[in-house]
């Protein structure tokens, strides 16, 4: 009886162990687990957090996002979230600070309901263009930066920031991602003879991210120097006139040596493109005046076709109607930014999808790998 009653009770506690090791198995899967959610209370703005979990092979999560109609944003997450990595795609549309307001409160919601990471997917990282103080103004970037840091963000993902120094405005991990092999294999198996072409800088700021291009596919480079010289009568409001001069109260000895203005000339190219295909790079394009104007230029310069590339296709105001009746052949951008209504309007408007390079960066997160394989050949400049 006791050796019968020893092992019953040894059995038992051999089931109950593995009755609780098996549920924190279970425990332990479930928290490592990952949902992706998306921040955009617009549907246009959806279309790329679908593709991604698409290739992902996993299901949007359940949450919904509005503006109530006093237009403050409110998000409800539908389902548990405790334990799990959360990754949140959040497009930019036209309406900036709307789309930043839900990724805040959405990222805030996921960090009170205890999910154990919050990383932001944001294809284009907006106001990355205030990212340097100008006289009184603000660098609104780093705000932006610290506003994520606070709602919970803990790590991002990004493509083509305006400048790459902007990742050391954040306190954790950023990865930069980059559009250019898929604007270069547009350019290999969509433009026809394109070994005529030569790339074409707009500004000399823009010469290094066109070298490389440059450089990839083996062409020739131009760069565009200057800018296109106002009419009189835009100087006639007295914007340009001198501030007027107040008698100084300070220290009158002291004569420090004047800094000239600057004037550039009009606009002058570098480079041969006569006869040639142009294809001008930047990393956004939002008014296309500058544009347009090169496009103008080029083509008095002899070349025969003008492309535009560029990974952020914002594409404000009147860029739609402006490109449909310039010189400029084809715009092609990313699906960073939603531009379907603007490609109705403009059927120059093309599209390149890199919601593939998104997904594959979310499972090698998510699973631990390491992230070089996406980076391979990417040199600083690129």
């Amino acid at each position: 009886p006791l050796r019968s009653l020893l092992a019953r009770s040894l059995f038992s506690g051999c089931y109950n162990f593995n009755r609780q090791t098996s549920r924190s198995a279970a425990m332990n899967v479930a928290k490592s687990g990952y949902r992706v959610f998306s921040a955009n209370s617009s549907v246009a703005s959806t279309e790329l957090a679908k593709k991604i979990t698409e290739r992902l092979g996993v299901e949007l999560g359940k949450s919904v996002v509005y503006q109530e109609s006093n237009r403050e944003t409110r998000v409800d997450v539908k389902e548990s979230v405790r334990g799990q990595t959360i990754f949140i795609i959040q497009t930019i549309p036209r309406d900036v600070n709307t789309a930043i307001m839900e990724l805040l409160v959405m990222a805030y919601a996921l960090k009170t309901s205890c999910a154990k990471n919050i990383i932001g997917v944001i294809p284009y990282f907006p106001y990355s263009k205030q990212c340097k103080m100008r006289k009184r103004g603000s660098i609104v970037c780093k705000l932006l930066a610290s506003m994520l840091a606070k709602a919970g963000l803990t790590h991002i993902i990004t493509m083509d920031l305006h400048q790459k120094e902007i990742q050391g405005f954040f306190s954790f991990p950023v990865d930069n991602l980059r559009a250019s092999p898929f604007l270069l294999q547009y350019i290999q198996e969509e433009i026809p003879d394109y070994r005529n072409a030569i790339i074409v800088a707009k500004s000399p700021s823009a010469a290094k991210r066109a070298q490389s291009y440059a450089e990839r596919l083996r062409l020739g480079l131009a760069v565009m120097h200057g800018e296109a010289q106002c009419s009189e009568s835009d100087m006639a409001d007295g914007r340009q006139s001198p501030p007027c001069v107040r008698n100084a109260t300070g220290h009158t000895g002291l004569e420090l040596p004047l800094m000239m203005a600057k004037e550039k000339p009009p606009i002058t190219v570098v480079g041969d493109v006569g006869g040639r295909i142009a294809i001008i790079v930047d990393d956004i394009i939002d008014d296309v005046e500058d544009f347009v104007a090169a496009a103008e230029i080029l083509k008095e310069r002899g070349a025969y076709k003008i492309y535009i590339m560029a990974t952020h296709g914002l594409l404000s105001a009147d860029a739609p109607r402006l490109i449909e009746e310039s010189a400029i052949d084809e715009v092609v951008v990313t699906n960073t930014v939603p531009h379907e209504v603007q490609k109705l309007q403009c059927p120059k408007i093309k599209t390149v999808d890199v919601s593939m390079i998104l997904a594959e960066a979310i499972r090698r997160i998510h699973n631990g790998e390491s992230m070089a394989y996406l980076f391979r050949n990417i040199t600083v400049d690129d």
